[in-house]
């Protein structure tokens, strides 16, 4: 992997802490803040595997690895940038291509499965955004040691994330085509399939 610049974000989102953390904090807010309606009733009319969360959890846990993401990439540019070691320096341009490669894979997930109902690609995308993530906290781990530890938490919350991603899209036949109810429930009403055997 090397450094591309048509591919990675302007040094300036870098460079200060509060515009690399509010990028992606507020672009998957975006995301989502246009796709909560779709999103809510396809949920709920899928058939979940075990040990989902309940839909209220994801927003918050997003929200703190989004703030952690940017703020590892701030870290990881203004440390590697600083260094006198040509190596470090070209490593952290690579990490800045892969950071905003892997942006893009994260933004792009949920339009692909919830709007597009796209199941096989939706995984596709979460798979590469995974390896593209793990890839990412080794070269930052060769920058900046914290830039790396902020990336940790997101790595374990792909694996999981990759789990249902899987789970929900074999036990819905890998299609998601017609899961889609209408509102009929009250507000927070969640009445997702659980198949957990323990469960039942």
């Amino acid at each position: 992997m090397s450094y591309i610049p048509s591919l990675t974000l302007p040094d300036a989102i870098f460079k200060t802490p509060a515009a690399s953390i509010l990028l992606p904090v507020g672009a998957g807010l975006l995301v989502g803040y246009y796709g909560r309606g779709t999103t809510q009733k396809t949920y709920m009319e899928l058939k979940q595997p075990p040990y989902r969360p309940p839909p209220q959890v994801f927003g918050p846990v997003w929200t703190i690895l989004y703030g952690l993401m940017g703020y590892g990439a701030y870290r990881a540019w203004n440390v590697g940038l600083s260094s006198l070691d040509p190596l470090k320096v070209e490593d952290t341009r690579v990490g800045a291509t892969l950071y905003t490669i892997q942006l893009g894979l994260n933004l792009l997930w949920m339009p692909l499965f919830f709007y597009m109902k796209r199941p096989v690609e939706a995984t596709a995308d979460i798979f590469a955004l995974t390896g593209t993530v793990g890839y990412l906290t080794y070269v930052w781990s060769k920058v900046d040691p914290i830039a790396s530890y902020c990336l940790m938490p997101y790595v374990a919350w792909l694996g999981f994330a990759s789990y249902l991603t899987v789970g929900v899209s074999h036990l819905n036949g890998w299609n998601l085509a017609d899961k889609e109810k209408p509102r009929a429930q009250k507000e927070g009403d969640t009445k997702f399939v659980n198949e957990d055997p323990k469960a039942r």
